[in-house]
């Protein structure tokens, strides 16, 4: 189907009409017929005879292509006549079926479609049944024209016997369903990959067909078009006895008890049900993965985007594509039997993690909801004069400018190969007119690294886990679906005393999987010292239809999220929100030991370790498939769940140190998340439509960590090209000291290797003045970043208050750093830079004098650094490190942070925002401090 609408006028030329003809005579070769659609209603005078006859001049054109079935498009578009038009025509449905009869009788043609203007309950006015203009439809369009009906909604989740039978009593014919179900071009943080469902075979003799209008990416439909296939071959559906839902809901939350339900064993031919509809789905695609297929230019979506200017207005989308370019008649309710929500409500409900992946100028879908309060402060029900009800069935969006709230915007990097990132967060080293001329050298230090030993690693015995229930798709050739959750939840209980046994919360979604673990688990409970990142493991690169089934879990439907998204989601908000056990736990002794609270949190964190490293599989594999088209629509999708994987992967190892307050829970449990009052069954429910709550899995995951105002530090630029390296975040070990040095080292001149600045001997002293004292002070705020080798290329480090960071330097850190460099140095008769000089004179002469504007408002401090060919090829790795970072200060209950540089360090002041700080103090002595908010 081709959809025209600002060009439909237009003919095709001789080469555009050869492409059109080949697609018509292929369709015809494969018994589908193709029916050629085009949209005439943006501008169209309906009483204008010209316009009709271009109209029929077009559509002949592609009648002599070889195309035998047409459709007119009147969605999506102004309601409003012309003049010209109100002197012929009653009213616009007259307009609309006038030229539609005309066309269809000169065409002459069996199969011919008409999309309404009012094509969904919530559009109709007033209703569906009262609605003048279905009506007219209804008793003035030809019989033998199909009329198109998305159903309920826009994209509805439900299509039931009655609504159908409502809107056939209004048309006066059967309606073909224009179903968006798997529509996505509404969100590029979403693609689905569920089965066709909420829909009964029995409404099949009550349609004149279903037309589904699927996702933009081409190989990610086959499912959606396999279980459709398959659903249209049915009769009747799985029927769940109510007694036994409602046991299912109250176990699992589950909107309809179906989350829980697995399908049958024996299963009539005749009789759908989604989940045995997918995994024949996904047997079926299986193979596509490996038909060798090129792809060539970087990754890009396929989603129509614009140029994002502030304020947006939140446009209703088209039922085309699921977003309209034009501008939507604002539609009036009957406020009778329908609850309206007002903007402020509606904005609260429909909090926008802005997670955009693109280039710059960024670009965002033209359907932006956002918080009146702030980017992720969101108002609950219970501060809303009216508050949100989850049975709302008919909600108007309004058509009013709304303002994105605080969607950060990267500053565009600047070609100087002369600078590489270098934060800094005190006094930095003056560097000489001279010292600048000298070329960047390479990030090597002349020191010998100190040897390190491998630490003892977590790891989790995957053949012991019990496997996945719930569409496990075992094979000879493949390893099970691991289960990182056991089944029975937590009990619940009144909060106890610290001399009793803690109580360990249990916050579950829609997940039969998140629950206690028991003292006789069968996963070991081995003690080590630090939590370190696995080292890269050989794995089997042949991607199995387990591999499949999680990447259908991770993008399942607009109103629900599959069975491993869930555990992930249930999984990290129960390990945060029970770390507080770990408070009064000493790291170093044996776990063994500890109370079963608190092997509870480690066997339970190990597992939720094991399912991310499941979809880090998933994301290498597809990266390496031979596919290379299926691979490229669908490896950005993978690529950004990856990456909210290592945040929160890094977040819960920094949680398993346990440095942080009893109260954590006042610090980290945002406001509006997945599992905040009345989130999931307005999400779940269907009353509002998906692009509500944008970015899908994606977000949710987002909303739960900790940092207020993070919008900016979820903007990413996609990897050109798809790739199996993945970075990982974890807490600074002592054994680490040497090779941080070394990247300090690598990157302190303001972003260049610093070698040449200072004698053999005193090469370290840059790392000592900028980097050591947070290492030896706070290691507890301490985090590095590897790549998928195992070796470092960053660091963050922090200190939560400023104050008594430079106190703490003062008596402990400056009387060692003054013996390791005497000032006898300056007088040794050694030609110093300045530099050195400078550094020297740091730790004998040193003034502690931040300004209090800036210890008021941003009372921590810290430091990052990412080598510089890590960060040039890819600016989310400081994004990610610093995110976490901010994490863990927000744990300790700081919300605001700043760096030092010098006035003529270019690079990190760039660097820094990048990273949303900005300039808050300029100080006499050529100091800028920047600070950011979280």
């Amino acid at each position: 189907m081709r959809l025209h609408r600002a060009y439909w006028r237009e003919l095709y030329t001789v080469e555009e009409g050869d492409h059109l003809t080949g697609l018509i005579n292929a369709a015809k070769e494969h018994n589908i017929v193709f029916y050629y659609a085009l949209s005439p209603g943006l501008d169209m005078t309906y009483s204008n005879p010209k316009e009709v006859a271009t109209l029929k001049r077009k559509l002949e054109q592609v009648s002599q292509f070889g195309c035998e079935a047409f459709a007119l498009l009147f969605d999506d578009i102004e309601t409003e006549m012309s003049k010209a038009d109100k002197e012929v025509f009653q009213t616009f449905a007259h307009a609309q079926v006038s030229v539609t009869n005309e066309i269809f009788k000169h065409l002459n043609c069996t199969n011919f479609l008409f999309c309404p203007t009012q094509y969904c309950s919530t559009r109709a006015v007033p209703t569906v049944s009262n609605s003048e203009y279905l009506n007219t439809l209804g008793n003035k369009l030809m019989q033998e024209i199909d009329i198109l009906w998305t159903g309920p909604k826009v994209i509805s989740k439900f299509l039931t016997v009655e609504s159908i039978q409502e809107i056939t009593e209004t048309l006066r014919r059967k309606p073909v369903i224009w179903d968006n179900l798997h529509a996505n071009d509404y969100d590029q943080k979403r693609v689905f990959l569920g089965p066709y469902s909420g829909r009964s075979p029995e409404l099949i003799p009550l349609l004149r067909g279903v037309l589904t209008n699927p996702n933009c990416e081409f190989h990610a439909n086959s499912i959606a078009i396999h279980t459709l296939a398959h659903w249209s071959k049915c009769s009747s559906d799985t029927k769940i006895h109510n007694s036994i839902s409602a046991d299912i809901k109250l176990e699992t939350e589950s909107e309809d008890g179906a989350y829980a339900e697995e399908a049958p064993v024996c299963l009539s031919k005749n009789v759908y049900h989604p989940r045995t509809a997918l995994k024949n789905a996904i047997v079926d695609w299986l193979p596509e993965f490996f038909q060798p297929k090129e792809a060539y230019g970087p990754i890009s979506k396929p989603h129509p985007a614009v140029t994002m200017v502030m304020p947006v207005i939140p446009i209703i989308p088209s039922v085309n594509t699921c977003m309209s370019l034009t501008t939507s008649t604002t539609i009036t309710t009957s406020t009778s039997a329908i609850k309206v929500l007002e903007t402020n409500q509606l904005q609260a409900l429909a909090e926008v993690c802005s997670v955009v992946t693109g280039t710059d100028p960024i670009q965002l879908p033209n359907v932006v909801m956002n918080s009146l309060v702030s980017t992720t402060k969101i108002v609950t029900n219970d501060t809303i004069p009216n508050p949100i009800v989850s049975t709302v069935s008919n909600i108007t969006l309004p058509s009013i400018p709304v303002p994105v709230s605080s969607i950060g915007i990267p500053m565009a990097m600047k070609d100087d190969t002369d600078y590489n990132a270098s934060p800094t967060d005190e006094k930095i080293t003056e560097i000489t007119d001279e010292s600048n001329k000298i070329d960047p050298v390479e990030s090597h230090d002349e020191t010998e690294a100190m040897p390190v030993e491998e630490e003892p690693i977590v790891q989790v015995e995957i053949s012991k886990i019990k496997p996945l229930n719930n569409g496990d798709l075992m094979s000879d050739d493949s390893y099970p679906i691991i289960e990182p959750m056991e089944c029975n939840a937590s009990p619940r209980h009144a909060q106890k005393c610290a001399s009793e046994d803690v109580v360990m919360s249990e916050n579950v979604s829609s997940s039969s999987s998140a629950g206690s673990m028991q003292e006789g688990s069968d996963v070991s409970l081995q003690s080590n010292t630090e939590m370190v990142e696995d080292s890269e493991v050989p794995f089997d690169k042949t991607i199995t239809a387990n591999d499949i089934a999680l990447l259908c879990d991770l993008f399942y439907l607009p109103f629900e999220h599959g069975n491993r998204a869930l555990q992930l989601l249930n999984e990290f908000n129960w390990l945060k929100s029970n770390a507080f056990v770990l408070s009064g736990y000493k790291r170093k002794s044996d776990l063994g030991l500890a109370k079963p609270e608190v092997q509870e949190w480690f066997q339970r964190s190990e597992k939720f370790y094991a399912l991310g490293q499941m979809v880090i599989v998933l994301a290498k594999k597809l990266a390496d498939c031979t596919n290379r088209e299926l691979c490229y629509e669908l490896f950005s999708y993978v690529w950004d769940v990856t990456g909210v994987i290592t945040l929160l992967t890094g977040f819960v190892k920094w949680l398993a140190l346990g440095h942080f307050p009893i109260n954590i829970n006042s610090y980290t449990q945002g406001n509006y998340t997945w599992f905040s009052k009345g989130w999931r069954d307005t999400f779940s429910s269907g009353d509002q439509e998906p692009w509500v709550f944008r970015g899908g899995l994606i977000a949710d995951l987002q909303r739960l960590i900790p940092v207020d105002s993070g919008n900016d530090l979820f903007l990413y630029k996609l990897p050109d090209i798809p790739t199996s390296s993945f970075h990982s975040i974890r807490p600074y070990d002592h054994l680490d000291e040497q090779r941080v040095y070394t990247i300090c080292h690598a990157s302190c001149r303001d972003g260049s290797d610093c070698t040449e600045l200072f004698p053999e001997h005193l090469q370290s002293i840059p790392a000592d003045r900028l980097l050591g004292p947070f290492l030896t002070l706070n290691p507890e705020f301490c985090l590095v970043m590897e790549d998928s080798k195992s070796e470092l290329i960053g660091y963050a480090c922090a200190a939560l208050d400023a104050k008594l960071f430079y106190r703490n330097q003062e008596m402990c850190w400056l009387p060692a750093m003054c013996l390791k460099y005497p000032m006898s140095l300056l007088t040794s008769g050694e030609n110093l830079t300045q530099a050195a000089i400078d550094s020297i004179n740091h730790f004998h002469k040193f003034k502690y004098d931040c300004p209090l504007e800036v210890l008021n408002s941003h009372p921590s401090i810290m430091t990052c650094c990412v080598l510089k060919d890590h960060f040039t090829s890819d600016h989310s790795t400081a994004k990610r490190l610093v995110t976490v970072l901010l994490a863990a200060l927000r744990s300790n209950g700081a919300s605001g942070v700043h760096v030092c540089i010098n006035l003529t360090d270019r690079f990190m002041h760039q660097f820094y925002s990048k990273l949303g700080f900005v300039e808050i103090h300029r100080d006499p002595n050529g100091k800028v401090y920047l600070g950011r908010n979280f």
